[in-house]
C-alpha cells in the first residue's frame, strides 16, 4: 500500500488502499454512461468536493443523492459531474501510487503543487492519463509514429483551470480498439504493467523537447497503453 494525501478545501484527507481495492471500485463505474451534461466549474467542483474523500462507490451514490436534494439540482447532471470527477480522480491517485513504487521515482510530498507529481531519474513531472482525443485531427496509428503533435495538441488544448501549466508532463494515453477508451482508466494492473516497462527502459533521449509561445519550454513523453 501507498499513501496519498489530498488537500480540498483546506481539510486534509490520508487514504491508503492497495491498488486492488481502488480498481475493484473504478470497475464500478463501468456500466453507466460517460458524458459531461454541466460544464465544469468551481460552483459545481465545490458541490461535489467530496470525491476527494470517498472511494467506496456505494458512498459515493449516497452522497450524491444527498447533494441532489439539498442543492436543488438535476439529478442527472449531478450523477455525470460527480462520477466522473470520482473516476478520474481515483484513477489518477492509482497512478500515481503505481509511479510512487518504482526505484528511480521520487514522490512530491507537497499535494498543492500543480505543476509536478514526481521525479523520474531527477527530472520534475507532472502526470496526467487522457483518453486518445476524438478531435484530434489524425487517426491513432499516425500518432504512435508522430507523437510529438499529440503532446502539443494536448497543452494547447488542457483545462485553463487550477492544474494549467505548461511545465514537463507525462501523458498516459489509453486507446482501446472497442472505441471506450475511458474505461482503461480503471484498468490499474494494465496501467501498472505500461508505467513499469517505460521506467524501466526510461533515457531522457527519448524525451520530446517543446517551446510555447510564451517563450517557456517543457519535456514531455507519451506513456501508451492500449487494449
Amino acid at each position: 500500500m501507498a499513501l496519498f494525501t489530498s488537500a480540498t478545501g483546506g481539510a486534509v484527507f490520508i487514504m491508503n488502499y492497495s491498488l486492488q481495492e481502488i480498481q475493484a471500485e473504478l470497475e464500478k463505474r463501468l456500466p453507466y454512461r460517460y458524458q459531461w451534461q454541466q460544464k465544469q466549474n468551481d460552483i459545481w467542483d465545490k458541490y461535489t468536493a467530496f470525491v476527494y474523500e470517498t472511494l467506496r462507490w456505494e458512498t459515493l451514490v449516497e452522497r450524491m443523492k444527498q447533494v441532489t436534494i439539498v442543492e436543488k439540482l438535476d439529478k442527472g447532471k449531478v450523477f455525470d459531474y460527480t462520477a466522473n470527477r470520482w473516476f478520474n480522480f481515483w484513477s489518477s491517485v492509482g497512478v500515481e501510487q503505481i509511479f510512487s513504487e518504482l526505484e528511480s521515482v521520487i514522490t512530491v510530498k507537497n499535494s498543492k503543487d500543480v505543476e509536478k507529481d514526481f521525479y523520474l531519474n531527477g527530472i520534475p513531472f507532472d502526470h496526467k492519463t487522457s483518453v486518445f482525443p476524438k478531435k484530434y485531427p489524425v487517426d491513432f496509428k499516425n500518432a504512435l509514429e508522430h507523437k510529438k503533435g499529440l503532446i502539443q495538441w494536448f497543452y494547447e488544448h488542457q483545462s485553463k483551470q487550477q492544474r494549467y501549466h505548461l511545465k514537463n508532463r507525462l501523458f498516459i494515453v489509453v486507446y482501446s480498439t472497442e472505441g471506450v477508451h475511458w474505461k482503461l482508466k480503471a484498468n490499474l494492473q494494465l496501467l501498472q504493467t505500461e508505467i513499469i516497462k517505460y521506467v524501466s527502459n526510461f533515457s531522457e533521449a527519448q524525451l520530446q523537447s517543446l517551446t510555447f509561445a510564451t517563450g517557456e519550454t517543457a519535456l514531455s513523453d507519451i506513456i501508451w497503453v492500449r487494449a
